[in-house]
């Protein structure tokens, strides 16, 4: 019976202790690619003290430029900007100051609820392997505060009180999953998961992306275009049978995604199609993109690259009969198409 009583005693603890942890503001991805994108998403599990929580502000570190936030529906958006520590390379632009503080306030979110507030930005690439940043987030409520501040001292190898929120770096050459990503974004009542493009040869005139789409709303909601850098022209198409023969066709209204539905654009069915690339896709680099929803409005992600002829995602297996090489077709990518 004591031995029963002492596991059980250690069992509440370690339950407690993990509650605790939980309690923090947290980020969702908490490792990172230097010289790659990171979309953070702050996590709020609960008030203060029971108290609804009303305004959420977070201070960015150096080593993340570029930030943009995503407004949230209720609450209203401010930001400060400063000055970079150093000068950065933004697609071929050079960047010294931009955002370094977040403010979400304004809303009401009760302490029974959990929810998310959400930036994009790009790490350095010259940040050191293993290096950690931290986000020091001031939580406000109807009454009181809850201030997600305190940094380790160097060398420190206890726990803190109130954490800052933390992601931990690898360096480009030292990361040990090169595909390693956020695979879900959210805007509006859209969520997309794991968005995936085809490597493609040298010379291909086309590509083809592919991902999942959830529609969380009440309301129809259609995908219509995006940008991808390397592409001249986004589009949306379909792949069917048709007679015992494959056909592919655009969808010039774009493609429906009703309400509490989730579609799944995949290899022989539908898909993104990047005509008149510039330069092939290569295999083991994210590339950011866009894409554009009728109602929710636009979407920045980060498409991961699989190898020529692959059926899904990363690491997945080639394809069959089903999975048509987009390599093979015209500078329009219509070979085949009857729209």
């Amino acid at each position: 019976m004591k031995t029963v009583h002492i596991a059980a005693t250690a069992a509440t603890f370690l339950l407690a202790c993990q509650t605790a942890a939980l309690a923090h503001i947290t980020l969702e991805q908490r490792e990172a690619k230097a010289g790659s994108s990171y979309k953070a998403v702050l996590r709020v599990p609960h008030g203060c003290d029971g108290s609804a929580t009303t305004s959420v502000r977070v201070q960015i570190p150096d080593g993340l430029y570029s930030v943009k936030p995503m407004p949230k529906p209720g609450w209203t958006l401010t930001t400060l900007k400063g000055a970079y520590a150093k000068t950065y390379s933004d697609h071929g632009r050079k960047v010294s100051e931009g955002v370094k503080e977040i403010t979400w306030s304004g809303g009401k979110l009760p302490d029974d609820n959990y929810d998310e507030f959400i930036f994009t930005g790009s790490l350095a690439p010259d940040l050191k392997d293993g290096a950690a940043l931290y986000f020091p987030t001031v939580q406000d409520c109807e009454k009181g505060s809850a201030q997600w501040v305190d940094i380790p001292s160097a060398g420190s190898t206890g726990g803190l009180k109130t954490p800052a929120p933390m992601i931990r770096v690898a360096a480009s050459g030292n990361a040990g999953n090169t595909m390693a990503q956020t695979t879900d974004y959210t805007i509006g009542k859209i969520k997309v998961s794991t968005p995936w493009v085809r490597a493609t040869p040298k010379g291909a005139p086309v590509g083809g992306g592919y991902l999942k789409i959830t529609n969380t709303g009440t309301e129809p909601d259609r995908l219509i275009g995006g940008t991808f850098p390397l592409a001249g022209k986004v589009e949306v198409h379909e792949m069917s049978m048709d007679n015992g023969m494959m056909k592919m066709r655009q969808l010039p209204n774009g493609l429906e995604i009703a309400p509490g539905a989730t579609v799944e654009l995949k290899p022989g069915g539908y898909h993104i199609m990047f005509q008149h690339l510039k330069e092939p896709i290569v295999q083991g680099k994210l590339i950011r993109g866009t894409l554009i929803f009728e109602k929710a409005g636009t979407l920045t992600l980060d498409w991961a690259v699989s190898p020529i002829g692959a059926s899904s995602a990363p690491a997945a297996a080639k394809s069959g009969m089903g999975d048509m090489d987009m390599g093979g077709m015209n500078m329009d990518g219509h070979a085949g198409h009857q729209h």
